[in-house]
């Protein structure tokens, strides 16, 4: 009698993978669900800078304090060296200076979102939105304690922004979804690779003296002036900057802005769709 002989099968390689559709449905749901919590992520903000200046007599003003010493101090300085009149060159200062300190502050905080929640993150089914939410909303608190320095440098020197100054609004939504995106994706990469958020602290430190904080752009020659397009930290400032200063920031500043924000969000979020299950193991 003949045995049957079944051929071997062999295996194939299967492409699609189940958990694929699942990927973008979890981020999404994540997304709503962080918004949804938006009153913890403020109640935890707080919280961090009750805890950050817990025993300090002036807080969160100290911050306020040492940046009026050096606004002052470069502002009479740097209007010597540039040959510029004090009340031309303070009221830049002032709003550049404040500005800067409020993106560098959340850039590096942004590398250490979702590590410096490593707790929360391992021991709650938060989502990761509200950390991201929370290191945004502690950053805009702490750059609100200086805000009436702007004020003042402003009415001292009578420099008094028109309707333009309106424009401001977009400019800080364009600052806050930037923010968001930075505090998601340098969140991760930095939870999986801990050498980055040093890099990104240097690279930071450069980036203020190519950037036209302390210095005006019409200094640089007209031939250049494009190469300011280039960065997107100028933009970013301009956008807020431009409409308190000088009357509203360029066609050309704001499409690069708004340029700039899409592809940030796009990676951010295509990183945080491929990516978002394993923060849980990273941190």
């Amino acid at each position: 009698m003949d045995a049957h002989v079944t051929p071997a099968t062999t295996p194939v390689s299967v492409r699609f993978n189940a958990a694929e559709p699942e990927r973008l449905s979890r981020a999404l749901r994540d997304l709503h669900q962080g918004f949804a919590q938006f009153r913890l992520a403020r109640t935890l903000a707080w919280l961090d800078l009750r805890n950050r200046y817990r025993g300090s007599v002036l807080g969160p003003f100290w911050l306020t304090l040492s940046t009026a010493v050096m606004l002052f101090s470069l502002g009479f300085l740097y209007s010597t060296l540039f040959q510029m009149s004090l009340s031309e060159y303070l009221p830049w200062l002032a709003v550049s200076l404040i500005l800067w300190n409020m993106l560098a502050q959340m850039v590096t905080e942004a590398c250490v979102s979702l590590t410096s929640a490593e707790t929360i993150v391992r021991q709650m089914p938060l989502p990761f939105t509200v950390h991201a939410l929370r290191c945004v909303i502690r950053n805009a608190l702490v750059t609100a304690h200086n805000l009436p320095l702007i004020v003042i440098v402003l009415m001292i020197f009578g420099v008094y922004p028109d309707w333009s100054a309106l424009l401001i609004l977009p400019g800080l939504l364009i600052l806050a979804v930037n923010a968001l995106a930075a505090s998601l994706l340098l969140g991760m990469v930095c939870a999986r690779f801990r050498d980055i958020a040093p890099i990104v602290g240097s690279v930071m430190q450069i980036a203020f003296f190519m950037t036209p904080v302390i210095w005006k752009p019409h200094l640089l020659s007209a031939e250049y002036h494009w190469l300011l397009l280039l960065n997107p930290l100028y933009t970013l400032l301009e956008t807020i900057r431009g409409p308190l200063i000088e009357g509203g920031g360029s066609l050309a500043v704001w499409l690069a802005a708004l340029g700039y924000t899409i592809v940030h969000c796009t990676v951010g979020f295509v990183f945080f769709v491929r990516f978002r299950g394993r923060v849980a193991f990273w941190v």
